[in-house]
């Protein structure tokens, strides 16, 4: 038999963690703007630091024809921060490349503009549902047998209805 037992599990539909797949999936958008890796992205919160993190964020990194080296990170900018953040681009570069692990990045390119008023990778806060949504969620959910299968309807339901504004109905 051809192949290897991971190849055979992964046709038969084995589970595997959903982060696994992450980087496959995510790949394509992100090599776009020139972010092969994508861990510059998740993980920019941790690189620069949250006060920097809230005020600009990573749009595109470019390199020299046929380089690794020497790049450019264009970052959006939050309006009146473009200047200070161009008096701390030693320190932002330092923290960039010591991430990089060599000197990636030369130079950084601001550009002004209005920031997602929630990062992506932050989840909303759920709220408690009201007795009337609880009641409500319990009886879409009674009619399914399988106890494991209801309880994890119900969860989903908790989390999808505590972070919406919408109530059910």
């Amino acid at each position: 038999m051809a192949g290897t037992s991971n190849e055979s599990d992964r046709r038969r539909g084995a589970m595997r963690a959903l982060a696994a797949d992450v980087p496959q999936v995510v790949k394509p958008a992100l090599g776009k703007r020139g972010f092969s890796e994508g861990q510059l992205v998740a993980q920019w919160k941790d690189i620069v630091g949250a006060d920097l993190a809230r005020r600009m964020m990573p749009e595109k990194l470019t390199f020299p024809p046929g380089e690794r080296r020497d790049g450019t990170l264009r970052l959006r900018v939050a309006p009146g921060f473009a200047l200070e953040a161009q008096h701390r681009e030693p320190q932002i570069l330092e923290r960039l490349n010591a991430f990089f692990g060599y000197r990636a990045l030369a130079r950084l390119a601001l550009v002004q503009g209005p920031l997602p008023t929630e990062p992506a990778t932050t989840l909303r806060r759920r709220r408690d549902l009201a007795p009337n949504e609880r009641a409500a969620l319990t009886q879409r959910v009674a009619g399914i047998t399988d106890t494991e299968l209801r309880d994890a309807l119900t969860r989903l339901g908790e989390a999808v209805i505590g972070t919406s504004g919408d109530k059910i109905r």
